[in-house]
């Protein structure tokens, strides 16, 4: 199943003819998840070819304009496409006040729209389907700000048909050794479940630390996190400038990757003093070798784990 993260801008406050201003796309399996909405976002659907027709729901980090703009547009777009299928929105407040605030100007939706503003202290689950679950933490910007982070649900064990076909075992023994049961014979002889069973895969995961300061705390939060994009506005030689405008560079940004051990960082939300990006890339690799900058139309897939093999009984 697909799990991937892919870039709609890349830009920070200015869009640039090179770089519009933030928007993710997240897709796992057949569904996807925007990760804000700044202006020009359903452009960047229709010039990297992506549906928006089966978006799921909207994650929105904060209320500055580089991350909302595209959002009265999309929605009223999703109109006109004759969308029949509830639509979800999570972000801070006034996020409603604010959508509201367009919405009265539009016809009535034909879909229902569902915005939530919950209270976000620190790591707090806001929303799950059959695919993944959604978990909002808070990050310090000008304004309340939220971070995300989305995880796949565990699946259950494979089955090994091999094995199931050689001891003859019973249909109706399948769940409970999906579940983790071994299984008895009928001369009394126990069947370990490993080699009943492939363990499940590891479930992919993501991070998204939108515009910030640098926070010591959101290590310990997204340990071991498989892909983590976190803002790095500036490079180091303008961290003051940086804090002044409560952003982050590319140096305090790897910092956070190393420290979280996440699997790979994926830099962005540029300053437009950056035509080439060489040197926040260098600055970063510095501390994290495995990092990447963000640029429009990339998408960066996290892959599978290999299935475990499982013995063969003697």
């Amino acid at each position: 199943m697909v799990f991937s993260v892919t870039i709609l801008g890349s830009s920070a406050a200015l869009p640039t003819s090179q770089r519009f201003s933030t928007s993710q796309l997240l897709q796992a399996g057949e569904r996807s998840y925007l990760i804000d909405c700044a202006e020009g976002t359903q452009i960047q659907f229709r010039r990297f070819h992506l549906p928006f027709g089966n978006l799921k729901a909207i994650f929105i980090s904060h209320l500055h304009g580089d991350h909302v703009f595209g959002l009265p547009g999309l929605l009223s777009s999703l109109n006109l496409l004759d969308r029949k299928e509830p639509l979800d929105i999570f972000g801070p407040a006034p996020l409603e006040e604010w959508i509201n605030g367009h919405l009265k100007f539009f016809a009535p939706l034909s879909y229902p729209l569902h915005i939530h503003c919950a209270t976000c202290t620190d790591m707090t689950a806001i929303y799950e389907d059959k695919r993944i679950t959604v978990g909002c933490f808070p990050l310090q910007h000008r304004i309340p700000t939220w971070g995300y982070l989305f995880r796949e649900k565990e699946r259950p064990a494979n089955i090994r048909k091999d094995m199931i076909r050689l001891y003859g075992i019973p249909l109706r023994e399948i769940p409970a050794i999906k579940a983790g049961a071994d299984y008895r014979m009928p001369d009394g002889k126990i069947i370990p479940n490993h080699l009943l069973a492939f363990p499940p895969v590891q479930p992919r995961s993501y991070a998204y630390c939108s515009d910030t300061v640098y926070l010591e705390r959101l290590p310990a939060m997204l340990r071991n996190v498989h892909l983590l994009y976190h803002e790095a506005t500036f490079a180091n030689d303008q961290k003051l400038r940086s804090a002044e405008t409560f952003h982050s560079t590319a140096e305090e940004a790897a910092t956070i990757a190393k420290a979280a051990n996440a699997g790979k960082l994926i830099i962005g939300h540029f300053s437009t003093r950056y035509d080439n990006l060489r040197p926040l890339l260098q600055e970063a690799q510095a501390i994290f070798k495995n990092t990447e900058a963000a640029e429009d139309g990339k998408t960066f897939e996290v892959k599978q784990p290999s299935r475990p093999t499982s013995d063969h009984p003697a």
